[in-house]
């Protein structure tokens, strides 16, 4: 499923990229043709001045006026067809009175003779022509140059030339134009256009007259603000698909992102009922176990045994109700507010009689335990059973997790904070928690890996336990520790108002 995503968006991606590349091609191709165009139309509006020019200089002469007062032949006549030494095919009709032309074409020789006179009257005014274009092009050659470039090319024709142009490729777009000499000063240019155009994609660039002199070149540059809009705005119907394409590829990692999560939950889950087992395996053994030897004859006789074996059963009994204690605390994460009986209590002396109570467990061990209450004012609202469950849960954790090598040093300490807050540390040698693990010691549920193993027992819930309550009571817990060198466990809990 995530090759099929990513192949699908791939493709979306690849074919819009293929689709706004078309687009800029069509786009580029319109603009260039536009603007040769534009070119080509200031190259025949010089023209036509040149000629115009021209001609009115020649049409002042005498060369016509022989023939601009004749009149309007009369209808019929004699056609004749010729090429002159240039290769130019033309023809010749002799219109006028019927009987005149009659008696021409009966007179051979006076035909022929008014042929002739016709054919050099037609070769020289094509040679007047040939040399009136002659003195156009040369007019064009050597003084179009000298023109200033706002009368060759002035600032409305050329915008609205370009207009018309861009129109004609149906690209309907506003522009910005300058136009500029080889050295690349601008001779003139819009109010928007802006020399800091970088963008070479978005620069289009004409040479006005391509038959000036290379050093005399000008060149006519356009820039469109809103191609891109334009350019992306066809394109835009792929949008809604790629956007549906990434809902769904989110959702699809929402969902193993959620998989995994309950797969991991499934796992602390099966590993809470089988270290849950093991604890009620042990105190349910031991009760069996005494109250076998109650059966025993010899054993009711025996007061001494009697008093043993209820005083097993009765630690047994504590131990698994305390069990059952933890394994209920879960049902407090499934509330949005635990329900708290807040008294006002002195955590020096809580926390000095947890220490008492706990110092066997330690010495048991081969270790021991420090506390060191320096805290002047430590009057806190907290609920003194839960209160006391967390500082012990912190302190089993520790007994737990100590190292076999090293004698366990546990250390418990308060101290004054400014702005009316209590300081408490629960500090250990012990062998501490890697830097993956320090996100997720808080977790329901979560152990380490040594308590996958079931040489460390327990449910997963004292320190997610101990983060609830300490949220609870309106205080904040976090964990220092460095691997086989110790924990640290710091409790900040506001003082009672």
């Amino acid at each position: 499923m995530a090759l099929a995503f990513a192949g699908l968006l791939s493709m979306q991606v690849f074919y819009m990229h293929s689709m706004v590349k078309m687009r800029y091609e069509q786009f580029a191709s319109a603009v260039r043709q536009s603007l040769y165009g534009v070119s080509q139309r200031l190259v025949r509006e010089e023209t036509r001045y040149f000629l115009d020019e021209s001609v009115s200089q020649v049409s002042s002469s005498s060369f016509y006026s022989p023939y601009m007062s004749e009149s309007k032949p009369q209808l019929g006549g004699l056609k004749f067809s010729f090429t002159t030494s240039s290769g130019l095919e033309a023809d010749l009709t002799i219109k006028g009175n019927p009987k005149e032309i009659t008696r021409i074409q009966s007179n051979s020789d006076l035909a022929s003779r008014h042929y002739q006179s016709v054919r050099d009257e037609v070769r020289d005014r094509y040679m007047q022509q040939k040399g009136i274009m002659d003195e156009v092009i040369v007019n064009i050659i050597s003084q179009s140059t000298t023109r200033p470039i706002s009368e060759r090319a002035d600032s409305a024709t050329v915008a609205h030339l370009l207009r018309q142009e861009l129109d004609t490729m149906g690209v309907k777009l506003p522009f910005e134009f300058a136009v500029v000499n080889r050295a690349g000063t601008i001779q003139y240019r819009t109010a928007g256009y802006s020399t800091s155009v970088g963008d070479r994609d978005n620069m289009f660039v004409q040479v006005l007259f391509p038959q000036d002199p290379f050093e005399k070149l000008t060149f006519l540059k356009v820039y469109f603000p809103t191609k891109n809009d334009y350019i992306f705005s066809s394109v835009s119907f792929m949008y809604p698909t790629i956007a549906f394409t990434v809902i769904l590829l989110v959702v699809f990692v929402v969902t193993i992102v959620l998989a995994f999560r309950q797969k991991r939950l499934s796992e602390m889950k099966n590993d809470f009922i089988n270290n849950m087992t093991h604890e009620f395996k042990t105190p349910i053994s031991s009760i069996s176990l005494a109250a076998q030897m109650l059966n025993d004859q010899s054993v009711r006789k025996s007061p001494a045994m009697l008093q043993q074996i209820s005083t097993v059963i009765n630690d047994e009994t504590k131990r698994l109700r305390f069990q059952v204690e933890k394994v209920l605390q879960m049902s407090m994460f499934d509330r949005q507010k635990a329900t708290l009986k807040l008294e006002e209590v002195d955590a020096n002396s809580e926390i000095y009689n947890i220490v008492n109570t706990f110092k066997l467990k330690v010495e048991k061990y081969g270790g021991k335990i420090t506390a060191q209450l320096d805290a002047m004012d430590a009057i806190v609202n907290v609920d003194p059973m839960h209160f006391t469950n967390v500082i012990f849960n912190l302190l089993d954790n520790a007994v737990k997790y100590r190292r076999e090598d090293v004698p366990l040093d546990l250390v418990v300490s308060t101290r004054d904070l400014s702005g009316e807050r209590l300081q408490i540390t629960v500090s250990d040698n012990g062998i501490g928690i890697r830097k993956d693990d320090l996100k997720k010691i808080f977790e329901k549920f979560y152990r380490v890996s040594t308590g996958n193993r079931h040489d460390v027992k327990g449910f997963g819930l004292g320190l997610a336990y101990v983060r609830k309550m300490v949220t609870e009571l309106g205080g904040e817990i976090t964990v220092e520790s460095e691997l086989n060198v110790g924990t640290k466990f710091i409790i900040i809990l506001p003082l009672s108002k």
